[in-house]
């Protein structure tokens, strides 16, 4: 059975809000959720949401991206298991896998007040939270958004933002594999790596006992009075729509950075 977790404020004369996490999930399946989520949200037949899964390992390219940040060619893709898809949230290359937890916060911004940069700040200051509950000092890289501990990226953001609400999101590294890492320039970065709660703390961490912090610390930095849902609770909400959220057509050789994209 999927856990259940907290969700998005209650605002007037909007459905209430509702958030629940998930196990392992195609990548594909979790951007069509996304997508009939954000529709509703646009609409108000849902109040804000917080998906929490894990992904299969996965390559994802976003806006900014170039084919030649996968380094791995096509037999060792096969031989690991990755599939690739091209994306459209902002920034460049990351990977998602199991042992990740990955954030997807279907939220209204602009009734929140929030514009794009306030809000990546805001999911950067939920993460630093949640890990400081655990013992580990993060922060922020002027340079690079993110999480970050002494140069080590622990959490990629990524986020698309259309008619003031959010998709896509987070992922932070719990129990991630960091070998899969290698395939690519993370994030299009080449001057920093990246690291886990695993490493960090030398052992590997029971994701259960990750995930309800996790969305108390983005209950907690977001505000309002949250409340479980289930999956089905929200799918009953949110018909089906007929594209799905992943492009797989590459981009442009140069692609270009849309007014509503950020880097990763």
């Amino acid at each position: 059975a999927p856990f259940t977790s907290s969700a998005g404020p209650d605002m007037p004369g909007k459905a209430p809000g509702a958030g629940f996490a998930l196990g392992v999930g195609d990548y594909q399946e979790g951007g069509d959720l996304q997508r009939r989520l954000v529709a509703a949200r646009q609409v108000e037949r849902i109040g804000d949401v917080l998906i929490l899964l894990q992904h299969p390992h996965t390559y994802t390219l976003g806006r900014r991206a170039t084919a030649d940040h996968v380094l791995w060619n096509e037999a060792e893709l096969a031989q690991r298991g990755v599939a690739r898809y091209w994306v459209d949230r902002g920034g460049d290359i990351t990977y998602h896998g199991p042992g990740q937890i990955v954030g997807y916060p279907i939220l209204n911004i602009r009734a929140r007040g929030l514009d794009v940069h306030e809000y990546l700040r805001s999911i950067e200051e939920a993460l630093i939270r949640a890990v400081a509950h655990f013992g580990i000092t993060a922060g922020r890289d002027p340079a690079y958004t993110g999480v970050w501990v002494v140069g080590r990226k622990l959490a990629a953001i990524g986020v698309k933002v259309s008619r003031g609400v959010s998709c896509h999101g987070f992922a932070l590294n719990v129990n991630t594999d960091l070998s899969y890492f290698d395939g690519i320039v993370p994030c299009g970065i080449t001057d920093r790596s990246v690291t886990s709660l695993t490493e960090l703390l030398g052992a590997p961490q029971r994701l259960d006992e990750i995930l309800p912090v996790v969305t108390g610390a983005f209950a907690e930095v977001f505000g309002g009075a949250w409340t479980p849902v289930t999956l089905e609770t929200l799918t009953d909400a949110a018909p089906p729509v007929p594209t799905a959220i992943e492009d797989p057509p590459a981009p442009p050789a140069k692609p270009v950075l849309r007014s509503y994209t950020i880097q990763a």
